[in-house]
């Protein structure tokens, strides 16, 4: 295992980070505790949670890892959760107010059995809370030593400049980290996420890697998922669903991906986390295995480095193919010009 800083802060952690949305829901406790135990046997130590995976739930099944563990497993452990979607029905339940982000920490430090966490992240924008009411939150919170660092989750461009420029501007702490759906499948990221991010110094943490099992091979052209698989539980499921993810680009991606994994004899999702680990700005890539099995196979992709020829591969398939103006060639001119005159 290799490590990183978190952004520009000066809290190393590990090149992947175990996301729980899975604890509680399909995984059970058991199986949850054993995942926590190997990855951190493993030399992972950032594991990510939120208030709203299985509604708490995942949580609660963190702190109870804490409190079973003895404190030189647990000390290496750099925790983080977020809050802003709903945690109950009444107006104030959710967003980044001041009055939700209190009560949500609060909790979720409840359910963690901890009095402080190392990353707090704002799990989304929020339309309706002044941005300077939000920061100033957070940054009361890091002041107050329940949190260390503060971060973002699904934010654009805009939002997360806009974010980091006004925390200066008011004397506040600074973000450190934007978590983002990041794959091969998704790189609309890099034409303004991604340049925002690096901009401002902050590291990215992918989630959603494997493109929710796409890229792990266990899915196949023209036939419909079935069994025990998340989309042969639920075809429909979200931004997932076979009828949306399923297009040309994303099976041309699938071949690129298995091509390189029989070539180097390793898996497919070990290649895809390798592509992804490897990106600009990139600080963690966070896995979310449902068994003890897929998760020692993502483990497994720190030991593959891709040649610059399996990257341009996949680089290839890949391509978004933006048009002309603003992603493409002609707007990429319009924002360089060469050093020399003339």
């Amino acid at each position: 295992m290799r490590y990183r800083t978190l952004g520009h802060s000066g809290c190393s952690v590990s090149e992947l980070c175990l996301g729980t949305m899975t604890f509680g829901a399909e995984t059970d406790e058991a199986g949850s505790h054993v995942q926590l135990d190997r990855f951190v046997e493993a030399g992972g130590t950032l594991v990510d949670t939120a208030d709203v995976y299985s509604a708490g739930v995942a949580e609660e099944i963190v702190g109870r890892w804490y409190a079973d563990r003895p404190a030189d497993v647990t000390e290496r452990v750099v925790l983080a959760t977020k809050g802003r979607f709903p945690t109950g029905t009444e107006p104030n339940a959710q967003g980044t107010s001041r009055r939700h982000l209190t009560r949500a920490l609060d909790a979720s430090l409840r359910r963690l059995g901890v009095e402080h966490v190392d990353l707090y992240q704002a799990h989304a924008w929020d339309p309706h809370t002044p941005l300077e009411e939000t920061l100033r939150t957070l940054d009361s919170f890091v002041r107050s030593g329940k949190i260390g660092y503060y971060g973002f989750s699904n934010f654009s461009g805009w939002q997360l400049t806009k974010a980091v420029h006004l925390a200066r501007a008011l004397g506040l702490s600074a973000p450190v980290t934007l978590q983002p759906q990041y794959s091969l499948i998704v790189r609309e990221v890099e034409w303004e996420v991604v340049p925002a991010a690096l901009d401002a110094s902050m590291g990215l943490l992918p989630w959603s890697p494997l493109g929710g099992g796409w890229l792990t091979g266990k899915y196949q052209r023209d036939q419909r998922p079935s069994g025990t698989t998340r989309l042969g539980e639920d075809p429909g499921r979200g931004m997932e669903a076979w009828e949306r993810r399923g297009t040309e680009r994303t099976w041309a991606i699938v071949d690129a991906v298995q091509s390189v994994a029989e070539a180097r004899g390793v898996t497919m999702a070990q290649v895809a986390l390798s592509w992804l680990t490897d990106r600009p700005g990139v600080t963690s890539t966070i896995l979310g295995a449902r068994t003890l099995e897929q998760l020692e196979d993502n483990l497994g992709s720190v030991e593959v480095r891709l040649t610059p020829e399996e990257t341009a591969t996949l680089d290839a398939a890949s391509d978004l193919h933006a048009t002309d103006y603003p992603y493409g060639s002609l707007g990429l001119d319009q924002r360089s010009r060469e050093l020399a005159g003339g």
